[in-house]
């Protein structure tokens, strides 16, 4: 039977696979077919969604982001001739909410070394010769707080904004090696992250947050089937967008 999503035969990176949207991207994509190699810096959570996977040909390959020099050699050594990669998606990021007077420096540098220097290190790593095959996919994990301001956000939203610039120039680049370039921006998806933080919360302070999403809160798979779209053939003509999935919170 035709399906237009199918990823049978493809090698795709997930980058923040221990958790939350990694995960659920890495579980969504194997029941479409495709092999998936887990990173993050938890191997003993990698292994749990190592275990949650359909089908055979997967890797847990435990690394941390921060190391940014090594990306693009890593990345090299985790490929040969008959294993190149078909897609990337880098999920990992570090979630901040700060007001600028209480946020030190230090704290704002990690946060863009993993949320947008780690990117860029593995796009540069993704279109070395050998790494990548073509028609290859790349998407960047955004978010709407891209988009939209708000309050102790700024170090967080600067680094969410910025995958968005570096993916459309990337697109523009990368075209004629045959790699496409995409972001997702979700709203507010009920990862452990948000369940977390909603038990700090008063039913007044949830109820408000169900109001800015017309739609209601996001699951994990929302996010993960566009992302799967994107790596599939369906989002063969798609390149250099960012798909915005966020229940109408932007609206």
């Amino acid at each position: 039977m035709y399906n237009p999503m199918s990823l049978q035969g493809k090698r795709i990176l997930i980058t923040g696979a221990s958790s939350g949207i990694g995960r659920c991207c890495a579980e969504v994509m194997s029941q479409l077919g495709a092999q998936i190699v887990l990173v993050a810096r938890d191997k003993v959570r990698l292994q749990q969604t190592f275990e949650r996977l359909d089908g055979e040909g997967h890797q847990v390959i435990p690394f941390d982001l921060a190391d940014v020099q090594a990306i693009p050699n890593w990345l090299k050594g985790l490929t040969s001739a008959d294993l190149p990669f078909d897609g990337l998606i880098h999920s990992a990021g570090i979630p901040m909410t700060l007001p600028l007077k209480a946020m030190k420096i230090s704290e704002y540098e990690n946060l863009m070394l993993i949320n947008t220097t780690a990117a860029y290190a593995l796009a540069k790593g993704f279109r070395q010769r050998g790494v990548c095959r073509a028609p290859a996919s790349l998407v960047f994990l955004s978010s709407v707080a891209a988009l939209t301001g708000q309050t102790g956000l700024s170090a967080y939203s600067t680094s969410k904004a910025a995958l968005i610039g570096l993916g459309r120039s990337l697109a523009l680049e990368l075209a004629r090696d045959g790699i496409r370039v995409n972001c997702i921006s979700p709203g507010l998806v009920e990862t452990e992250m948000v369940l977390e933080m909603n038990s700090r919360l008063t039913p007044e302070q949830m109820q408000i947050l169900f109001q800015t999403h017309p739609l209601g809160l996001g699951q994990p798979e929302d996010v993960a089937h566009a992302a799967a779209f994107l790596m599939a053939d369906t989002g063969r003509w798609i390149t250099g967008t960012n798909l915005v999935i966020d229940g109408g919170y932007t609206v």
